[in-house]
């Protein structure tokens, strides 16, 4: 299917953010990062399909130091290409500018710094992540610390605010800037909100016009018209996709083509879409190995088959397997029929599944 031009004027096109010298990202469609998705395999897939920068999993900066097995396999920047960012969650200064350290001597160009994270462990249990946004003395001490600790830009991943009593995110901002923050990304809600409501992407403009520092926008993008209204909302740099990219690792292509050009981009096709999935199913278990992999494979496998014909009956299968050869034929049984009866993905199939 050709690409589409949309028939209003396209939106202000993306420009490339420099962070440092040498550091620059091209086209600021950014994979956010996500626990438990955003592993090694799925950043190499979305850079390989266009992503303008992957952020890897939020790591938590004491089991870095720790130099523990799984933080140090989430910390790997190798094979996607440059610039490569490592996400780093904590509450003290000193223990996240060691963390910092480590992850730039592994090779990470961008650390990124979580004060966005809701989960009620990190949040609450650890007073990391959003939790760090009501106490602003103690976020520009981690802020400074990670700045001096390490030669490459830092950025920070942070909400609107605790609670919509106290969004202090442009006076963060502005905190963040004079520490030395390079980019800032906000997502459009508060941690009381956790992921409920909807993302305000036109709060994000009181950020952008709080600071001269590159702003992401994210939240609730799913579609490219979502991504050109929280452009226009906010008056951002650039937007960060989450879970927009389940089972859509092609997603950020089609939004920076949108941005950039007025294009629609048509999705792969459903055998182009097979065989990024199998890709993508070997990618996991050569990463975690065949036991881990064939069960962190299945969230992956139901996001890619979201909406076709028999899914459901599919994903319940495949959930039942436990061998690579037996999800493998399971996958060939599944598309082969459709991809010869000439069935398309549905479109519509992510924002009714979101």
């Amino acid at each position: 299917m050709a690409a589409q031009m949309m028939s209003n004027p396209p939106p202000r096109p993306l420009a490339p953010i420099t962070l440092a010298p040498g550091v620059c990202i091209q086209t600021p469609v950014i994979l956010a990062p996500m626990s438990g998705v955003t592993d090694l395999p799925f950043r190499r897939l979305a850079r390989a399909e266009g992503t303008g920068l992957v952020v890897s999993e939020m790591i938590a900066s004491a089991a870095m130091i720790r130099e523990n097995c799984q933080s140090l396999k989430m910390a790997e920047v190798e094979g996607f290409g440059a610039p490569s960012s490592v996400q780093l969650a904590g509450c003290e200064p000193s223990v996240m500018a060691d963390a910092a350290r480590l992850v730039v001597d592994r090779g990470a160009a961008i650390v990124d710094i979580n004060f966005g994270c809701p989960v009620k462990k990190v949040a609450v249990g650890q007073s990391a992540g959003s939790a760090l946004m009501r106490d602003e003395v103690r976020a520009a001490a981690i802020l400074e610390a990670v700045v001096r600790a390490v030669p490459v830009p830092v950025t920070l991943k942070m909400r609107m605010g605790w609670d919509h009593n106290s969004l202090n995110a442009p006076r963060l901002a502005r905190i963040a800037q004079e520490c030395g923050i390079r980019l800032v990304t906000i997502h459009g809600r508060t941690r009381q909100q956790l992921y409920t409501g909807t993302a305000n992407w036109a709060f994000i403009a009181e950020v952008k016009a709080a600071v001269d520092i590159p702003v992401i926008a994210n939240g609730d993008i799913l579609t490219v018209d979502d991504a050109a209204e929280a452009r226009r909302l906010s008056g951002a740099d650039g937007v960060m996709i989450g879970r927009g990219c389940y089972g859509r690792p092609w997603f950020p292509r089609q939004v920076a083509a949108f941005l950039n050009e007025g294009l629609r981009l048509p999705d792969p096709t459903l055998a182009e879409q097979h065989e990024i999935l199998l890709r993508h199913y070997r990618a996991i278990l050569s990463h975690h190995g065949v036991n881990t992999g064939v069960r962190m494979a299945r969230k992956h496998i139901a996001w890619y088959s979201r909406g076709l014909p028999g899914s459901a009956e599919f994903r319940a299968q495949v959930n039942r397997v436990d061998t690579p050869e037996e999800a493998e034929a399971l996958m060939e049984g599944f598309y082969r029929p459709l991809i010869e009866r000439g069935v398309e993905a549905c479109r519509d199939a992510f924002r009714e599944a979101a």
